[in-house]
């Protein structure tokens, strides 16, 4: 197995009351595709959230190793750090998308590049590839209410990787499709993420997606535990 490119130990997170993690340690390797799978309210998408820098754990670390060879302490970065993060290492894909509707399906791509520095002309051109190389070629002009889930959620797929993302996190990227276009999509993540030596980490209750991933971690009550006792 290949080096971990995240690495958390003893992460706890609560919201008021309510513990979302009890102690969560979990290594995941360069190259790797896990699968988080549990109950409603088990803990799973806290602990993606987390893992990507979106939520500060209580206590606990996430440390995320760079192609670089840099050791990034996830949890000691201040917000914009984080956000920086976000933008220029990881990717993500979302059960809606959340694409811009107002813009096209080219534009929503390039933006993720534009944000970073990258000039409008270069980014819409490798925004296009990955666009075509995700079977959208011939789409880049339609906006979003004009795709099929299918093709919107590979739209989201590309705007998570055009950066370069070293880790995309996908969480429920499938929920809300029917069982083919689900395949499909699942077959432009994997083929660009893993298939690319890249690293994904999704968050989802679907037995047949999970399957897909080279691994499945289960979580309840806020806790990983053994998949012998998951089953």
């Amino acid at each position: 197995m290949n080096a971990p490119v995240l690495t958390a130990h003893a992460l706890h997170k609560s919201f008021g009351t309510t513990r979302a993690l009890a102690g969560v340690d979990l290594a995941v390797a360069r190259g790797e595709s896990v699968a988080i799978m549990g109950a409603s309210g088990s803990g799973k998408t806290t602990l993606l959230h987390v893992l990507a820098g979106i939520t500060v754990p209580d206590s606990g670390r996430v440390a995320f190793a760079a192609a670089s060879g840099a050791t990034v302490d996830v949890t000691g970065l201040g917000e914009g750090e984080r956000s920086r993060l976000r933008r220029e290492s990881f990717g993500f894909v979302f059960q809606q998308g959340l694409l811009i509707p107002e813009l096209t399906a080219i534009e929503n791509v390039a933006l993720a590049l534009m944000i970073n520095g990258t000039p409008r002309r270069a980014a819409e051109e490798h925004a296009a590839g990955w666009l075509a190389s995700l079977g959208l070629a011939g789409m880049e002009q339609r906006r979003i209410g004009e795709l099929s889930g299918g093709q919107a959620q590979r739209v989201a797929i590309a705007r998570a990787q055009v950066t370069g993302a070293e880790v995309v996190f996908a969480d429920e990227p499938t929920g809300a499709l029917d069982s083919q276009t689900s395949s499909e999509v699942m077959d432009a993540l994997l083929w660009s993420t893993t298939g690319q030596g890249r690293t994904l980490v999704v968050v989802t209750h679907d037995s047949s997606v999970a399957q897909r991933c080279s691994r499945v971690v289960h979580v309840r009550d806020g806790r990983i535990i053994p998949t012998e006792v998951a089953a």
